[in-house]
């Protein structure tokens, strides 16, 4: 059903990586879900009342905010998809994560009053009332909601959108926990095992669960997280598919919401070359990255030396000074500065978190190892951190 109105209604609906595309998804997506979760709600408080179940209609008031939370969403791509200006440079993007923070969030407040009532139902227990029509409506909704994650999961992956994996997640729950609650009618009709209260609470459970799960894919992108290694690789293929550019480091991915990504990034290049001509390769991959990224790159050229022997091979030398203390580090931007006196050995190396060595202890121990090969060595050395 969302691909016929997919491509009945959106225009381009096979550029997911175009903005107004990816918004229009999401609203789309939306639309359905308020549609669907209004109908569930409908039908199985009706079920709820056929029974006398608490299980039951519970999961109908769960349905009436999962039909809130596609209201959020709708709202939060609709606002997300909004232009940039002088207060939001950056465009309006992590809105929808904000979006899907919201979701999570009332998932979380539907699970604990959930298991609230579940409670009250196991302290004072009431008989259900078996009715074959309240069983076909959660059969019905089980199919429904499966339906819904389905596409929801299938729509958040070609757009990648933190929002609609939540909604996605959401819909999973839901398919359980009817499950339950269509399982606690049975039980109790064929079996007399009065546990719509314990079901209740496990539904409660599981859906606290899948809604601190939803909250943190939603909170890291805020928060600040790695990007995707995909789409680092993918940047040092076009970088380093230009062959005046020797090597790279110190990237940095900034994401303000989908389709809005800055990058920096120091290239080393020759520092021999004509510097017009290796401005005007830095421009060109620039543009290339947004073209074939959709992200705005800023490029940093760091020129080294690569025809002094002298500078070569004490790289070389410092390079298994430092893999001495672990093969994870590296260093770059390496130059030497000589005087009369003493020969300045100027890097940077790269460390990861949690290294089991401090800053001060890897200088200290460069510095004696360099001092046992020449007492005239001196390393001045940054230390760097991968934020990738």
């Amino acid at each position: 059903m969302i691909s016929f109105f997919a491509k009945l209604f959106i225009k381009n609906y096979n550029d997911t990586k175009q903005p107004a595309v990816r918004q229009a998804y999401g609203m789309l997506c939306g639309i359905a879900g308020i549609c669907l979760n209004l109908l569930l709600f409908a039908g199985k408080g009706l079920a709820g009342l056929l029974s006398n179940s608490i299980s039951i209609t519970a999961d109908a008031f769960n349905n009436l905010s999962d039909a809130a939370s596609s209201i959020i969403t709708l709202l939060g791509f609709k606002m997300s998809g909004q232009e940039a200006d002088p207060g939001h440079p950056f465009g309006h993007g992590r809105i929808e994560y904000l979006a899907g923070l919201f979701v999570s969030g009332i998932i979380l407040v539907m699970a604990v009053e959930l298991i609230k009532t579940s409670v009250q139902k196991i302290l004072h227990p009431q008989e259900l009332a078996f009715n074959p029509a309240a069983v076909g409506i959660l059969v019905i909704s089980i199919l429904i909601k499966l339906y819904m994650h389905l596409y929801n999961k299938k729509i958040a992956e070609k757009i990648d959108s933190a929002a609609m994996r939540a909604t996605a997640v959401d819909s999973l729950s839901d398919v359980l926990a009817t499950t339950v609650v269509l399982a606690a009618t049975l039980a109790e009709h064929f079996a007399g095992l009065r546990i719509d209260g314990w079901c209740g609470i496990l539904v409660g459970l599981f859906i606290c669960y899948a809604g601190i799960n939803a909250a943190r894919d939603t909170i890291n992108p805020l928060l600040g997280q790695p990007p995707e290694k995909e789409f680092v690789q993918r940047i040092e293929q076009i970088v380093l598919s230009h062959p005046e550019i020797l090597g790279i480091h110190d990237l940095i991915v900034h994401n303000y919401g989908p389709g809005r990504t800055m990058i920096s990034v120091h290239a080393e290049v020759s520092a021999a070359g004509d510097i017009l001509t290796l401005h005007d390769t830095i421009d060109n991959i620039e543009r290339q990255l947004q073209t074939e990224l959709q992200c705005s790159a800023v490029i940093h050229m760091d020129p080294i030396v690569t025809d002094d022997a002298e500078t070569s091979h004490l790289k070389d030398m410092m390079t298994a000074v430092i893999k001495e203390m672990s093969p994870s580090l590296c260093l770059h931007d390496f130059r030497i500065v000589k005087g009369p006196t003493h020969t300045n050995i100027i890097f940077d190396v790269l460390v990861p978190y949690h290294f089991k060595m401090s800053d001060n202890q890897i200088r200290a121990f460069i510095e004696k190892r360099a001092k046992a090969i020449d007492p005239a060595y001196y390393t001045i050395i940054n230390i760097d951190k991968d934020f990738t």
